[in-house]
């Protein structure tokens, strides 16, 4: 029954993963998509990056990094309604901002990431989060919104990074 299991399973991640290969812009060597996610065409991803279940929503670019990991229920927001128009509650166009993940971020279950954000190296997500505003490097962030509580040891996440003990 477990080797059964593990075969579904690899059955799924390969078909995720050729689906989304179909839909994104540009992708990196090994790009695992192991749940169902929704990627635009104006998606970039780095390579050894493991999706568990993201949407992307808006008309937005998103580049993801190296090494990146998500897990489950994740959306990148790029577009929001334009409050500011001709109409109430909001009018028919959009404000659309780019989202930038750079190398090895991690988010956690359930995070929502908005327009305009940038996600530094090395940071990590706590899962539920809102992000509303950029992350710094190696910062762990959660809560909604999202704030700094803690930082990654720069020292050994540099002599992991000059190792290349990527998962």
């Amino acid at each position: 029954m477990i080797r059964l299991y593990s075969v579904v399973k690899r059955i799924k991640t390969f078909i995720f993963s050729v689906q989304a290969k179909i839909k994104v812009r540009k992708f990196g060597p090994n790009f695992t998509v192991n749940n169902r996610c929704n990627f635009t065409s104006r998606t970039e991803v780095g390579s050894n990056c493991h999706f568990n279940g993201l949407s992307i929503q808006g008309g937005g670019c998103v580049k993801i990094g190296n090494n990146f990991h998500s897990g489950s229920g994740c959306i990148f927001i790029t577009s929001n309604h334009n409050y500011r128009g001709a109409k109430l509650p909001y009018d028919e166009t959009s404000i659309t901002e780019d989202i930038i993940v750079e190398d090895n971020v991690w988010l956690g279950l359930n995070v929502l990431v908005m327009p305009g954000i940038t996600i530094g190296e090395g940071a990590i997500i706590q899962a539920g989060s809102v992000v509303i505003k950029d992350v710094k490097k190696l910062a762990i962030v959660g809560g909604n919104p999202a704030r700094m509580f803690k930082s990654r040891d720069a020292l050994h996440y540099n002599e992991l990074k000059s190792k290349k003990l990527f998962y």
